[in-house]
Order: structure tokens, then sequence, then C-alpha cells
């Protein structure tokens, strides 16, 4: 009989994941010592640096409270479990060759998951995580909002881009004429 990992209680599941430690991702040795260990600016992630005993690399990890797995419903109909690595690579795309930091983008998603978390308890609709994405992007940098914006929202031709490059600067006068 073989146990599902929802089978386990999480007391077990806290000391097993707590014994095996965590294996370097360079050497794969599972002996590290953490340097330093810092809280997230929400208070729910731990952020530590470790150093390898065995290679002397360091390398970051970060821990967080596991609460039931949130579903994201696909513009299909499909459903599949949140991810927020999914979350964080589409941005990072976005941002390539941009000046914004990792941690920067890794503090956005964290306010997303937070957005989310207040307002959904099972389920997310994707439109929700996509719109949410892109107005942490358009806070962060124009480009990357637009470069986001042309995949997500499925531009067709160059009118559909231009369009949405005119919004955004007319908003932006606007904005800035009211000063």
């Amino acid at each position: 009989m073989f146990l599902k990992e929802r089978d386990i209680p999480d007391s077990v599941r806290w000391i097993a994941c707590w014994s095996l430690g965590v294996r370097c991702p360079f050497c794969k040795a599972d002996d590290d010592k953490v340097v330093d260990s810092r809280s997230s600016h929400d208070g729910f992630r731990i952020r530590r640096r470790r150093e390898c005993v065995s290679c002397g690399r360091r390398f970051t990890t970060y821990e967080q409270v596991e609460e039931a797995p949130l579903g994201v419903i696909k513009k299909d109909g499909r459903r599949e479990p949140f991810d927020r690595h999914k979350v964080l690579s589409s941005m990072q795309v976005a941002c390539r060759k941009r000046p914004i930091s990792t941690q920067v983008l890794d503090e956005a998603v964290s306010d997303i998951e937070a957005q989310i978390s207040k307002r959904f308890d099972r389920e997310v609709n994707a439109k929700f995580i996509g719109e949410a994405v892109m107005q942490k992007l358009k806070d962060l940098d124009q480009v990357a909002y637009v470069r986001f914006a042309s995949v997500y929202r499925e531009f067709a031709d160059l009118s559909e881009f231009m369009n949405e490059v005119r919004d955004m600067l007319a908003k932006e006068e606007a904005g800035s004429s009211r000063k």
C-alpha cells in the first residue's frame, strides 16, 4: 500500500521534510548551514540564506505555510493547481532586460497571492490572476506591462498593440495634467 501526500498528517509531513534537510542545488550534498534568516514583508514567508558545507556555495530557500491548494479555472474551463512559480516566471519573462530585481518581482507575486487569498477560498479564475499581474507590471514598468499584455490579451496585429500603448499614454498624460 502506498500513501499519498494528502494522507500523511501535517505534523509528520513537517518532521519528514525537516529531517531530510535541504540539498545544495550545486553539488547535491545535504549538509548546509543557515547564514541568514529574514521574514518577508507580509510575514507569511521566511527567506533563508544557506551555505553548503561541502562546496561552500550559497543559495536561498523560502519557507511558507502550506495551505489548502488553490485551483485555477482556465479560459477553456480546465482546472489546474495554482502555481506561484508560473506567475513569477511569466513576470520575469516580461521584465527581461528591464531594471527590476527578482526581489521586487517576488514581492509582487506575494501581493498577488495575498489578493487571491483574501478574495477566493478554493478556486480563482485565470482572468483575475492575469489582470492582477498586468496591474502590478503597469505599476512597476510600462515596457514590461506592454510585453505581458500583448501575450495575455493575444493581440492579433500591430494596431491592437498600438491601441494599448495609446491608451496607456493618454492615461499618463491625463494624470500628469491634473498635477
